[in-house]
């Protein structure tokens, strides 16, 4: 096949995910959330002092990663390209379900790259409030409230269709609730010279990693939060972003969008205080005011 391996990859994805489920690894993340071991290594590990929460990776760990991932920073969009993606534009822009598309692909960006070093504002109870809780992998959306990137209302959740590859399209409508165009983004970059930089993507873990984080959201309910044991018996929760397979499909994507904003996202993961990852999951939800939890957060 010499546009896209799709049927080789999807039968990579199948075999890896069936040999691995039910595996732990030593970073306490068990599989599905653990994803590939070739990629696991290069995902963020847990926050050992309070400086770590929230630190961004920064560019060049970013792009020692992506090396590692085996994306060639070269292949990465060109700012044009970049610009005209996240406003909708170029051949196959400009339509309302490409602006959908596009302010899906912008809103994901900013809450996934949510560190010290890009600050979110929220109005809670009337306050201009700033929002860093990348560590946690949690997010608060324009309502105040907490939640996972993984909610179904989350635009991090919601892009899953925009960038599935148009071979699975379409997808059932469960798992598009924003009715967003199913294969969007590859057809946008097929369309405007840039498939070299889609070529570059599939030829990382993306696909396979996109595979085991699919499987990690199935199993996560409303809260889409993840469980976290290490060898020692210690054990935490984290939003379903900082999962290993999940971060590195995110990492990967942004990185090919723009490595400059790769490198803002969050370079470790902290636990979410056990009161407030228990009230996520007892609502069904998987949403809480962030107003009442905010003390329990550093933030």
């Amino acid at each position: 096949m010499k546009r896209f391996s799709y049927g080789v990859a999807l039968v990579f994805i199948v075999t890896a995910i069936s040999s691995s489920l039910g595996i732990a690894s030593d970073t306490g993340f068990q599989q599905p959330f653990a994803g590939s071991p070739r990629a696991l290594r290069w995902t963020p590990t847990e926050a050992l002092t309070p400086a770590n929460v929230n630190e961004p990776i920064g560019q060049r760990r970013a792009d020692r990663i992506a090396r590692a991932l085996g994306f060639r920073k070269k292949m990465a969009l060109s700012e044009k390209q970049y610009l005209l993606l996240i406003s909708g534009q170029g051949i196959g822009g400009g339509t309302p379900s490409a602006l959908a598309a596009a302010k899906t692909i912008d809103e994901s960006v900013n809450y996934l790259t949510n560190s010290n070093a890009q600050i979110i504002i929220r109005n809670i109870n009337g306050v201009p409030t700033k929002i860093n809780l990348g560590s946690y992998g949690l997010i608060v959306n324009n309502d105040g409230a907490l939640e996972s990137p993984g909610n179904i209302t989350s635009p991090a959740r919601q892009i899953n269709a925009v960038i599935t590859p148009p071979v699975l399209c379409p997808i059932p409508s469960s798992a598009n609730p924003a009715n967003l165009p199913c294969g969007y983004m590859n057809n946008w970059l097929l369309a405007n010279g840039a498939k070299k930089s889609l070529t570059e993507l599939y030829k990382t873990p993306f696909l396979v990693q996109a595979a085991f984080g699919s499987k990690s959201q199935e199993i996560s309910g409303a809260a889409q939060l993840v469980p976290n044991q290490k060898l020692s018996g210690a054990t935490a929760t984290v939003g379903i972003s900082m999962a290993p397979s999940i971060w590195t499909v995110n990492f990967l994507l942004i990185y090919m969008l723009n490595p400059k904003l790769a490198a803002l996202m969050p370079a470790y993961w902290t636990p979410i205080p056990q009161i407030v990852a228990n009230a996520i999951t007892a609502s069904s939800s998987g949403q809480v005011p962030y107003s009442e939890y905010q003390a329990y957060l550093t933030n």
